[in-house]
């Protein structure tokens, strides 16, 4: 059946962006002032959200965030599988799927991050028992080797990526500069007015090489959300409508295996969900006007780019570095808000709202007549998922 710009995005909303610990609010207090927002971006009221839709978030469930924010009735709930941000993409075709199919009305998608009061993904052991004597599953394989952080797991698979395709740091480097710079426009961002030179970048400390400190994405508190409502509906609404063309989720055959036992390796995990984004949407990476790629590290993002087809895997030195990804006068612009890197890490959810913007012209590096925006979730983790928006 086909779902083209069936169902859009007809508000977004998020917090205030905070340093990690930097928050006056808890997780729980962020989720509802995003929610919030984005139902009021729409013109909705709060009590006409009927379904939630989240990502690894095991702690702002429904029940809790239904009673808080005085919903009426919950007529769907849904998250995604996987570890990471690579759900962000996901997420969003989930709603996407439940309207289309009539369970729900009007569904907010959202993710709320509070690494200051629940623990920081970065630290060594975040997501198993920390201070066990005995570990399992994948991390069997890695723990006792110091394996401990998704840096050293990213750093391992964006080395091999490197030798291979002949990539430098000159790639790595370039997605920090341009993330930072996008930033310096964007006054959301935890990065703006704090701008980022090569010569910073270069004597910035090592985290697990090839990633200096600002190939990593920083430590944040917030929230963001979105409201998912039918394309018909929303052109009623307040904004109007930037419906979703297409969306997609990857999984090669033991793609995303521990110890990185993938017949593919090194990968992002986007060779499929890029495949089937182009095939579902009926246009390719040639056609988009803007996109974000989720930028945990550098490294993952240059071998995601080759993933969604913007070039070849010996091409992709080229490609990164000759000013293509920079607002204005790039091809395709990157990270339009600052990403990641630069606007804030709030798993990567801040990037949908930034694509939606885009599409309604209000981006702070606004694409002049940007028709198609793309959003990239997660690369390095697996499954990969993927979402573009367009003009109604």
């Amino acid at each position: 059946m086909p779902v083209q710009r069936s169902a859009s995005v007809a508000g977004i909303g998020e917090s205030q962006y905070y340093k990690r610990a930097a928050s006056p609010h808890s997780e729980f207090q962020l989720a509802c002032t995003a929610i919030g927002r984005a139902v009021d971006d729409a013109g909705l009221q709060l009590r006409e959200i009927d379904g939630f839709v989240s990502y690894m978030d095991s702690r702002n469930d429904p029940v809790r965030l239904s009673a808080a924010l005085g919903v009426e009735r919950v007529d769907f709930t849904a998250q995604t599988f996987g570890g990471g941000g690579n759900g962000m993409a996901s997420a969003v075709a989930i709603a996407d799927a439940a309207i289309v199919a009539g369970y729900a009305r009007n569904i907010v998608v959202f993710r709320a991050l509070a690494q200051g009061q629940f623990g920081r993904f970065g630290q060594a052991g975040f997501g198993w028992s920390q201070g066990a004597q005995q570990v399992g599953g994948p991390h069997a394989y890695t723990t006792p080797f110091g394996m401990v952080t998704a840096a050293q797991v990213n750093a391992m698979q964006t080395t091999r990526f490197m030798h291979e395709h002949g990539v430098t740091q000159d790639s790595l480097a370039e997605i920090a500069l341009v993330s930072y710079a996008h930033a310096q426009r964007n006054p959301r961002a935890i990065r703006h007015g704090t701008p980022l030179t090569r010569e910073d970048y270069d004597a910035s400390r090592w985290i697990a090489e090839p990633f200096h400190l600002f190939d990593c994405c920083p430590e944040n508190d917030g929230a963001t959300a979105i409201v998912v409502t039918s394309t018909e509906r929303a052109r009623d609404l307040r904004r109007g409508a930037v419906p979703i063309l297409a969306a997609s989720q990857g999984l090669e055959h033991r793609g995303g295996v521990g110890a990185f036992n993938e017949a593919n390796f090194p990968t992002a995990h986007h060779r499929g969900a890029g495949e089937r984004l182009w095939e579902r949407a009926g246009v390719g990476p040639q056609d988009v006007d803007v996109m974000q790629f989720y930028e945990n590290f550098t490294g993952p993002v240059v071998m995601a780019i080759t993933e969604m087809g913007f070039c070849k895997p010996d091409d992709v030195e080229g490609f990164v570095t000759s000013g293509a990804l920079r607002w204005p006068d790039g091809d395709f612009p990157l990270n339009t808000s600052g990403g990641n890197l630069g606007e804030a890490y709030i798993h990567g959810f801040e990037m949908v709202n930034e694509a939606v913007r885009q599409i309604r012209g209000e981006s702070t590096c606004q694409v002049e007549g940007a028709e198609l925006s793309l959003a990239v979730a997660g690369p390095g983790y697996a499954p990969g998922s993927t979402v573009l928006f367009c003009k109604d």
